[in-house]
């Protein structure tokens, strides 16, 4: 079993920075890919970024060149530094470690989520 918990929302103005932590306590044994995704209201959960255990990221649309991943491995800790902060980036921002079991099957463990609101 594995447990995440998400921290670091907040109420931020336009053009600030924020930054996500993701703690994760239990069973780490093949979590190959951590990431964040993010839910504003009316909206489909989407990927912001991930990181793979061998610290590989992927940003996805308006993320790059404005947030960074990263990771501690010694703590199992993932972040997302978020830079440039812009109203439309306001969601519920939650953690997801990836489990897999071999080529074709997997599970993912998702943190509570943690809001960030940008707003002037």
């Amino acid at each position: 079993q594995l447990r995440l918990v998400e921290s670091g929302g907040g109420l931020v103005q336009p053009g600030g920075s924020l930054r996500l932590s993701c703690a994760a306590s239990g069973n780490i044994y093949n979590i190959n890919v951590m990431g964040w995704y993010r839910q504003a209201p009316g909206k489909e959960r989407e990927l912001v970024a991930s990181i793979t255990r061998v610290n590989i990221p992927n940003y996805v649309g308006s993320a790059k060149g404005r947030f960074t991943i990263s990771r501690d491995g010694n703590t199992n800790t993932v972040f997302l530094q978020m830079n440039s902060l812009r109203p439309e980036d306001t969601a519920v921002y939650y953690c997801n470690f990836r489990r897999d079991y071999g080529a074709s099957a997997a599970y993912n463990y998702w943190g509570q989520g943690t809001q960030v609101t940008v707003s002037s």
